[in-house]
């Protein structure tokens, strides 16, 4: 099929998305993210990978948003205490790149350790047809994601992530005076009403 775009003379749309930059694979947005980062601070993060796990990205995606940025202490006992079912292989994940981290940097510090970078990509889809009415078939697309975990330490570019901080309502001297302002209108008017009665009277 080759349509051509509206505007633009001799340029067909299937050669436009030919060319449209995309991540082919997991592989190559890793290899993006070294060439971006830091090389001197490359040297003491370690990766882990999780390829092919069958979970729908979406539900990866929730736990890897709830650990970016925490220290990895707190990030294995949030996991091991998380009820998804995608927090087992997390977990695991998580405990792979620690181990990874330390034979790469022997002898160092790994209480300041930190998930720098956690991403999900999606994977293979398989495809299934479930029966329906009529002689129809519905296709069930079962999914499946990799996840890439990078960890480094705090001093090497990386800031924790800071916990937010709920404002507790202290009550002060301008709260008080509202609320007796606005508690005053309604006892002047129960005194008019009682007026009111007694002159009918």
């Amino acid at each position: 099929m080759n349509l051509h775009l509206p505007g633009i003379s001799g340029v067909t749309q299937v050669k436009r998305y030919r060319n449209k930059t995309r991540y082919s694979s997991t592989h190559d947005r890793y290899e993006r993210l070294l060439k971006t980062g830091n090389k001197k601070n490359n040297k003491m993060e370690a990766v882990a990978k999780l390829n092919n796990y069958p979970t729908s990205p979406r539900k990866m995606r929730l736990l890897a948003d709830l650990i970016r940025g925490m220290k990895v202490e707190k990030a294995l006992a949030v996991l091991d205490h998380n009820p998804k079912h995608p927090a087992v292989p997390l977990r695991k994940l998580v405990l792979s790149a620690i181990s990874n981290w330390k034979a790469k940097n022997e002898g160092a510090d790994e209480t300041a350790l930190l998930v720098k970078t956690i991403f999900v990509d999606g994977a293979r889809v398989i495809k299934r047809m479930r029966p329906a009415p009529q002689g129809r078939g519905y296709r069930v697309r079962k999914r499946s994601n990799h996840v890439t975990v990078i960890v480094d330490t705090v001093g090497n570019g990386v800031k924790p992530v800071k916990a937010a901080v709920v404002a507790e309502e202290v009550p002060t001297a301008t709260t008080e005076v509202k609320a007796k302002k606005a508690a005053a209108p309604k006892k002047a008017k129960a005194t008019t009403t009682k007026k009111e009665s007694a002159s009918k009277k």
